[in-house]
């Protein structure tokens, strides 16, 4: 749900507009529609297969995937942290957002499917589902419960453009500042703390 590149998308899909709610609208149901795609398929592909039989531990392949998510993170972060700010990602960003939100809806939908869903978040949780155990249908209850969460920022912005738009728009124009300020900073502390605990739970999994 915090994740920067998430947000600064979905921000940007919001603000550069002509008509903020119809691209909200459309840049939403894009990215629910493919995160939700691909949980149901994963409820059938994959199901409890990450389950183990003794609840206290996990099965091995299942610790070795937390310690190899966990160390690829801390690599991503070592690699970001370490590489030099890039002014001209930011206005590319800004121009190609700029372009997708004047766009027939289409467009909109499939900008959406593709920038704003959870990204890099989506095999993690797979495999996290998939260890409680679930049948089938819950794993698609608890799959959309984490598309609708994942998602909650985005949601919250369109109703907010409903019920106090220019206030809702200032607002949005602060966020977005802040985040091309800090969304580094975000995305190193979030990364972070996932990474120690996939690597905490691979451990002591094995």
């Amino acid at each position: 749900m915090l994740s920067p590149t998430t947000l600064s998308f979905s921000v940007l899909a919001l603000l550069l507009g002509e008509k903020p709610r119809r691209t909200g609208i459309y840049f939403y149901l894009g990215a629910m529609g493919a995160t939700l795609a691909v949980g149901i398929v994963a409820a059938f592909v994959i199901g409890n297969k990450a389950a183990s039989h003794h609840t206290s531990t996990p099965k091995t392949w299942v610790a070795v995937f937390d310690i190899v998510a966990g160390t690829l993170l801390l690599v991503w972060v070592l690699r970001l942290v370490r590489r030099p700010r890039d002014p001209k990602r930011v206005e590319t960003m800004l121009a190609q957002m700029g372009k997708v939100a004047s766009s027939p809806a289409i467009v909109i939908v499939g900008a959406g499917a593709v920038l704003a869903n959870p990204g890099g978040f989506i095999p993690i949780a797979l495999k996290d589902i998939s260890q409680t155990n679930p049948s089938t249908g819950q794993y698609i209850v608890d799959w959309a419960f984490f598309s609708i969460l994942s998602l909650l920022p985005l949601l919250v912005a369109i109703v907010l453009f409903f019920i106090a738009p220019a206030r809702t728009q200032r607002t949005l124009q602060k966020a977005r500042d802040w985040l091309f300020r800090n969304a580094r900073t975000v995305a190193a502390v979030i990364v972070v703390a996932l990474a120690v605990t996939l690597l905490y739970n691979g451990i002591s999994g094995l």
